[in-house]
């Protein structure tokens, strides 16, 4: 038997946390030396998660595990990337090389508009593929709406950078589309100590999200709640009318328009919240060195829960480096729209906010399981015009010889799940809960974006990911609908119904959707 070390003594919270290599060395009697490269591995990888998570995750004293529901007003920023598709197209057929060069217009894109976003006051909540939700909390020192319209113009004049990319196919130019709402939503940290999730719910959330889909190329669209707080600061374009039924119905959107001087734009209105975290001091003794690491794992724990355990385990692993490689690949993407539970918000009365967090979390937490068990990743919960998305990958970052035979158990598996979940009644009334899924298998971007030395996250982009989504939106309540391609690939052991050739949108030709009823019945 090994005598006793004090990292030992800590094995239990090191061991998802360290590199191979390092977690075998520092079995015995380790070294001052081993001590120390463990306790600066774990210094780049608190950084690393920093870098991982939103201001509302990474600067707040979290114990996973625990549900606190909190209602927020403050103003949302959604933005949409056109031009992306064939930007990766165009350096698909070039392998590491063709990656490489993706990455780095990507980089240059998010790096620009993440730079703008953090000097704005703004906090970039997530990453959905190449899209970005950016939530500017509500201060009493000056109008966030206003900081979120002046930061939309900047990121505008910005894109002007990205009109003509050279790729080896010739020019691709990348357009933004950018939605504007104020409000209030409700937060939730919801999930297990093993895998949480940081959530936005209620209306106004799904009503930011339209403001994007209602807008336009190159402008920023307003909603008539950010319009009608900061009406008299810019001049405006009437866009879409709405008629939606709601007391919005028969207003418009409004475009702003940019005719400003740089000097009318003004400067940046607040200093940016920084992201860096002081630098150790120098460690003399072993004992020190362990109150060092402790203290880590105390900021670092929190974190951690909110990364997907593959995802986690790769950056634990290339924290020495600071880097995970582009690659073109083919996953099995799996969108389910969960819907019920986030639209009944709105209607919790004081004190239902922890029961309708803790029925999401249930939820979650299940959906989570189910996905993990079939060597999924359950990527994010993001946001929907109705219900919220949950965006779920096979085949990255590990890939496996049946990954679309694993997304049509995992789905079977959650609808039967979702079917017989029971609500809780909220403001007198128990939602029906259901779900929405598109199954889809194709070629993706899978990268490390963001800014390298900032806010990143690991994603998965590219068209395969937008045609799932609309695969997921054609689906009636219940149903579970495929591509092509998963279909023949789980045709064996599950039964699948044609529903016809259909036109998609950003597709040439018109798609064969497919219906994945059940699994087959054993002979």
């Amino acid at each position: 038997m090994l005598p006793e070390s004090p990292l030992t003594t800590i094995e239990n919270r090191l061991r998802l946390l360290l590199p191979a290599e390092m977690y075998a060395s520092m079995w015995g009697n380790p070294s001052m030396e081993i001590m120390i490269e463990v306790h600066k591995h774990l210094r780049t990888l608190q950084r690393i998660l920093h870098d991982y998570t939103s201001r509302q995750i990474s600067f707040n004293k979290l114990k996973p595990g625990i549900v606190k529901p909190e209602w927020q007003y403050g103003t949302m920023m959604f933005t949409d990337l056109a031009g992306f598709t064939k930007l990766m197209e165009a350096n698909s057929t070039k392998g590491r090389e063709g990656a490489e060069n993706l990455l780095s217009q990507l980089t240059k894109y998010f790096s620009a508009m993440i730079a703008i976003i953090s000097k704005s006051g703004g906090d970039l909540v997530e990453f959905t593929g190449d899209a970005l939700l950016v939530v500017f909390p509500k201060n009493e020192k000056d109008d966030e709406t206003l900081r979120a319209v002046r930061a939309g113009l900047r990121m505008q004049r910005a894109m002007k950078e990205f009109a003509k990319i050279q790729t080896p196919t010739g020019e691709v130019t990348l357009e933004m589309r950018i939605g504007i709402h104020s409000g209030r939503f409700l937060t939730a940290d919801i999930g297990t100590p093993r895998r949480m999730e940081h959530v936005l719910l209620g209306q106004d959330v799904q009503k930011a999200k339209l403001t994007e889909s209602k807008g336009r190329n190159k402008r920023v669209n307003l909603s008539p709640a950010a319009y009608e707080r900061i009406a008299d600061r810019f001049r405006y374009e009437p866009g879409e009318l709405i008629t939606e039924e709601g007391k919005d119905k028969d207003k418009h959107y409004m475009l702003v328009e940019d005719d400003l001087k740089d000097e009318d734009l003004g400067e940046y209105e607040i200093t940016p919240m920084g992201r860096r975290i002081a630098a150790s001091g120098i460690l003399f003794d072993k004992k020190e060195v362990f109150e060092g690491i402790t203290e880590l794992l105390d900021s670092i724990e929190p974190m951690a829960s909110f990364i997907p355990s593959p995802v986690l385990s790769l950056l634990v692993e290339s924290a020495a480096e600071r880097k995970i490689d582009p690659d073109f690949s083919r996953p099995t993407i799996m969108f389910i729209n969960f819907i019920g539970l986030p639209e009944a918000a709105d209607r919790a009365l004081p004190g239902e906010e922890t029961k309708l967090a803790m029925s999401y979390s249930k939820a979650f937490s299940f959906i989570n399981a189910v996905v993990e068990s079939r060597g999924g990743v359950l990527k994010k919960v993001t946001y929907h015009l109705t219900g919220s998305d949950i965006v779920i990958y096979f085949g990255v970052p590990t890939a496996h010889t049946n990954d679309e035979m694993r997304a049509a158990s995992a789905a079977v598996a959650i609808r039967e799940y979702i079917m017989n979940f029971k609500a809780p009644t909220i403001g007198s009334i128990q939602p029906e809960v259901y779900c929405q899924i598109g199954i889809n298998t194709g070629p993706a971007f899978v990268a490390e974006v963001g800014d390298p030395r900032g806010r990143r996250e690991y994603n998965v982009l590219g068209d395969t990911v937008n045609t799932t989504a609309r695969l997921m939106s054609r689906a009636q309540k219940n149903q579970i609908i495929i591509s092509e391609h998963v279909q023949k690939a789980i045709e064996a052991k599950y039964e699948c119904s044609l529903l016809g050739e259909v036109s998609l949108k950003g597709k040439s030709a018109p798609m064969a959707l497919f219906e994945l009823t059940q699994k087959k019945p054993k002979k």
